[in-house]
């Protein structure tokens, strides 16, 4: 066996020295596909996990009702005639959720979309995605704060001006200094900043989560009037169903005092 062995890598030597330049090519072609496939498992890995981050931010346990689709449609008139989805709906959905033994979902939260300029002193900020809600949001809320808190429910249900801004928001309007309790205009009403979303960064490129700014619900109804087809720019309403995973591993906790429920 070792005389087989031996004989073996004599051989092997020989021709290694006997064909340098064919040898070479051959060992830097193995060394070539052995990092292309290193590199290729590194990629794809990386694009696992930022797909998953995006996924996450959104709530990859969110069930989210709404009339018209998050992407464009050609055949918008199969969407036109749904329900427009309104704020009692979501009060219907918790009372379905209650009465459903064993339910998988913990609750809904009324949400309103609209785009609207956020403004402090001489620095604006344009086109900001600013969603009216409930306190009940941080329940189906993946996003950590930077700083300060979420509104509470007496905030909630008095329909005060407060806001809590996305991390860009909060960047370009207060550059070197903390934005709580700072009063900004969204839409020339005014609001007082209670907390700051940290950093979530986009959704798979498409859309950044810190161009951001949440309100009360009351407040988000005062700044969309009317209700018109989401593409031409005003709001659209939707429920955020949470589930019991949501409401267990992924929600931050209300703070003591703060009157928001779980």
């Amino acid at each position: 066996m070792i005389f087989e062995l031996e004989e073996a890598f004599r051989i092997a030597f020989l021709i290694i020295r006997t064909h340098k330049m064919r040898s070479m090519l051959t060992a830097l072609g193995v060394i070539i596909g052995i990092i292309a496939v290193t590199l290729m498992g590194s990629a794809i890995g990386g694009i696992e996990r930022g797909f998953e981050r995006s996924l996450s931010v959104i709530g990859d346990d969110i069930l989210y009702v709404e009339k018209w689709p998050w992407h464009h449609v050609d055949d918008w008139w199969n969407y036109r005639n749904r329900r427009t989805m309104q704020v009692r709906y979501a009060e219907d959905l918790k009372r379905i959720i209650r009465d459903t033994p064993n339910s998988q979902l913990v609750t809904a939260v009324p949400t309103l979309n609209t785009v609207r300029n956020v403004k402090f002193g001489d620095n604006q900020v344009n086109a900001v995605f600013t969603q009216g809600t409930t306190d009940e949001f941080v329940i189906t809320s993946t996003s950590p704060l930077k700083e300060g808190r979420f509104f509470t429910e007496l905030e909630s249900r008095g329909g005060r001006g407060v806001v809590v801004l996305g991390y860009d928001v909060a960047e370009a309007l207060f550059p070197n200094q903390s934005p709580l309790e700072k009063i900004v205009t969204v839409d020339g009403n005014p609001f007082r900043i209670v907390g700051v979303y940290a950093r979530q960064g986009t959704f798979l490129g498409l859309f950044s989560f810190d161009n951001y700014a949440v309100v009360p619900l009351h407040e988000g109804l005062q700044l969309a009037p009317g209700h018109i087809h989401p593409g031409e720019g005003e709001r659209q309403g939707a429920a955020r169903c949470g589930s019991r995973r949501a409401a267990g591993q992924h929600a931050p906790r209300p703070r003591p005092g703060s009157g928001a429920e779980g």
